[in-house]
């Protein structure tokens, strides 16, 4: 049944308007670096400026937000719904299927275009380490947003200002905010599995590792909770 809630959330997921949003994402983030390379931009400034500032930042946040906003939230919407709610199926599972289309959507867009633009730039090792990294990323957003989308009725814009907000502006600014951002454990996971010397971060890799255990653990236990307390025909599940 897993696969079968799977299948159909990723068919809806990708069959509606929003997932056209993906494509130019990665397009963007190869060509940006390849217009940085044509112009012999310093290794150093094009990891910083294009694949922390444009992909880190950016593009894998925005991608995570569209995709885990959409596996649940457009059913919730439009009211699809119910027609899962009323079989006996536990609310974990459906969260979980949820959870592994989004993870795996957002991961797949964001990584493969990463892994692209890290090579171009620095080699292959660089390009792996920002590929896994944006994959661990993509887990920990995809289950933070999974949960917005059943706990507010507006979870893009909620969404939205926690990567702008928190992540774009205070974790920049204040170090301590580091700790509670996915953006600075991606970036650590970088440098770390790259082993690159042109970036790093103040996060250590264990408050990385934990946190984004923690940030996935968290978003799924709030999703699976909340999705309990939706009644259907009259009935609490």
């Amino acid at each position: 049944m897993n696969m079968t809630i799977a299948w159909i959330t990723a068919r809806g997921l990708l069959g509606r308007r929003r997932s056209w949003l993906l494509l130019p994402m990665p397009l963007i983030l190869i060509g940006v670096t390849a217009v940085g390379l044509g112009f012999d931009a310093p290794a150093a400034d094009l990891v910083d400026g294009v694949l922390i500032g444009l992909g880190v930042a950016v593009i894998l946040p925005l991608v995570s937000l569209i995709v885990g906003t959409g596996v649940l939230g457009s059913e919730i919407d439009d009211g699809t719904v119910v027609h899962i709610l009323t079989k006996p199926i536990p609310r974990s599972r459906i969260i979980l299927a949820k959870l592994v289309v989004a993870a795996t959507v957002s991961a797949v867009t964001i990584a493969v275009p990463m892994f692209v633009a890290a090579t171009m730039i620095g080699g292959a090792e660089l390009g792996l380490g920002f590929a896994l990294a944006c994959v661990a990323g993509a887990i920990a957003y995809s289950a933070l947003f999974l949960a917005l989308s059943v706990v507010t009725r507006r979870p893009v814009l909620v969404g939205l200002l926690y990567v702008v907000i928190w992540e774009g502006l205070l974790s920049n600014l204040v170090a301590g905010t580091r700790t509670v951002s996915v953006q600075h454990f991606v970036i650590k996971f970088a440098a770390e599995l790259s082993g690159s010397q042109l970036f790093t971060t103040t996060v250590s890799t264990a408050v990385a590792a934990v946190m984004t255990v923690v940030f996935t653990v968290l978003g799924t236990w709030l999703a699976t909770q909340r999705l309990r307390s939706f009644s259907v025909a009259g009935e609490t599940s």
